[in-house]
């Protein structure tokens, strides 16, 4: 009996372990489940066969009660503003921005004791119209509301899963670079002309080049989709893949429209970084809101934006380094006022810098580029000219170049027309100084664009004033018939 007792007491005992064991592997089967986190693919790529890579800085699942301030500038917020106060007779303001559910919600609502900011804002199709009233002095007391990524991006995949406001207001789902704009979409739940650019059963894209004179038409192309569903009853995922010389649309994964360099020529001008923009608007060719259908909002599930990883170190500033626009140190402000035409330098934004001494002979080259639509130009001199300083210096700014100690390969396109043309082209790293020097450049190829790299080693890491200079020496040069070249897309790989 007492053995029969043992035998029970050993049986039940081995139960209660594997029992135990069991309900430990469970727990840390779902522990190994809810630890896992999966990130989200572009809707069109849903394998990921492009390699995307979330960049987390941008992107946002609008969860919580309060707008990121840290990733979003909110219009009207503390009374600031960015470039424009809204579309008028509409006005941006902050407190119809908000999460509710999960999503961004951007309201439309009609309030006739907002105190309107006394300003008018002239638009290039509707002239100048006053905040809260229309152009004729009709009443229009409409507030709206848009927010803005505070850093930019240069190429990747951004999309938002959204539905507008059933009523005669957009949502605009759009970008804005050093002189680019491209408008992914433009929607309008209901608006009042059934027969304008836009339909309650339509989309809309548009990239505009905002380059001096920054002046209408600057529209590069247009593309208009008729839809089988109303963009105000449903939410549907919008997207666009940008890429250094295309442009690729889609609505719910489909693409829908695929725009090339080849097509465009120099007037594909999506070459800087850009801040991506979420915002409604009137749009009075399309019909003006009435008070009876709002208010109305403009929602957002989320915004993602996805990028391909690089070994060039140089990649986040390619557009600066390819000779197309500003370098940004984003660790300071973005002027309140800085619109995309503007090249006036700041802490913001900064450029390629070229003396006096130095001009006759270097510039920024509009229509000849390896790729972009610029490159940097030597001009070259004729058979009763020469070099009338010792050296032609294109300098970038103090503390554009950030690098660790270490082993480098930097790289660049060069392009050399036929007859004598410089032996050398220096790279001058700053601080700590490093000169890399490409020679014998008169026995490339000529008029073809070909890559020169060379090997460096750098013992320290950059200085807080770090920059690279690119200089062409006097003594490099033929005394007189030197030959114009071209240097475009410079990089820097670690080895």
């Amino acid at each position: 009996m007492i053995k029969f007792k043992n035998s029970i007491f050993i049986l039940f005992f081995g139960l209660l372990t594997l029992i135990s064991f069991n309900c430990d592997a469970q727990k840390s089967t779902v522990n190994k489940i809810n630890t896992e986190v999966t990130v989200p693919m572009p809707f069109s790529d849903q394998k990921n066969e492009g390699g995307w890579v979330l960049n987390t800085e941008l992107s946002d699942e609008f969860s919580g009660t309060e707008i990121d301030t840290i990733k979003w500038f909110v219009e009207g917020r503390n009374d600031q503003y960015y470039i424009w106060k809204g579309r008028a007779p509409s006005q941006f303001v902050a407190k119809n921005v908000r999460l509710e559910d999960d999503k961004l919600k951007l309201k439309t609502a009609w309030e006739p004791d907002y105190p309107f900011i006394k300003e008018s804002y002239a638009d290039g199709n509707m002239g100048s119209s006053q905040y809260g009233i229309y152009k004729d002095g009709t009443p229009m007391p409409i507030t709206t509301a848009g927010v803005l990524t505070n850093k930019r991006f240069l190429y990747g995949y951004m999309e938002v899963k959204s539905k507008v406001g059933n009523a005669a207001i957009t949502g605009a789902f759009w970008a804005i670079g050093h002189e680019q704009e491209l408008d992914i979409y433009e929607l309008m739940g209901n608006p009042k002309s059934k027969n304008g650019n836009i339909r309650e059963d339509s989309y809309l894209a548009t990239a505009h080049d905002w380059s001096p004179p920054a002046q209408r038409p600057t529209k590069i192309f247009n593309h208009v989709e008729n839809l089988d569903f109303r963009t105000a009853d449903d939410f549907h995922v919008y997207g666009a893949e940008w890429g250094v010389d295309y442009l690729k649309l889609f609505i719910d994964g489909k693409m829908i429209r695929h725009f090339t360099q080849d097509e465009l020529g120099t007037s594909f001008v999506l070459n800087n970084p850009m801040e991506i923009w979420l915002d409604s608007e009137i749009f009075f060719w399309l019909g003006l809101p009435h008070k009876e259908e709002l208010p109305v909002d403009f929602e957002i599930e989320y915004m993602r934006v996805w990028q391909k990883p690089s070994d060039n170190l140089l990649a986040k500033d390619a557009a600066f380094y390819g000779f197309e626009g500003p370098i940004l140190f984003e660790e300071n402000p973005r002027p309140l006022t800085l619109l995309p035409e503007s090249s006036v330098p700041d802490d913001y934004q900064k450029f390629w810098t070229i003396d006096s001494g130095s001009e006759k002979y270097l510039s920024i080259a509009y229509g000849d580029y390896y790729k972009g639509v610029n490159s940097l130009k030597f001009a070259g001199f004729s058979k009763t000219d020469s070099l009338e300083v010792d050296k032609a210096v294109a300098m970038a700014p103090e503390g554009s170049l950030k690098l660790e100690a270490g082993e480098y390969e930097i790289s660049a396109k060069v392009w050399l027309d036929q007859g004598v043309v410089a032996d050398k082209i220096n790279i001058v790293l700053q601080k700590p100084k490093v000169i890399v020097t490409f020679d014998n450049l008169r026995s490339l190829p000529r008029r073809e664009w070909i890559t020169i790299k060379s090997k460096i080693s750098r013992k320290e890491a950059s200085a807080s004033n770090d920059a690279i200079a690119i200089e062409i020496h006097k003594k490099d040069l033929p005394k007189t018939r030197a030959a114009k070249f071209y240097i475009d897309n410079i990089e820097i790989k670690k080895q």
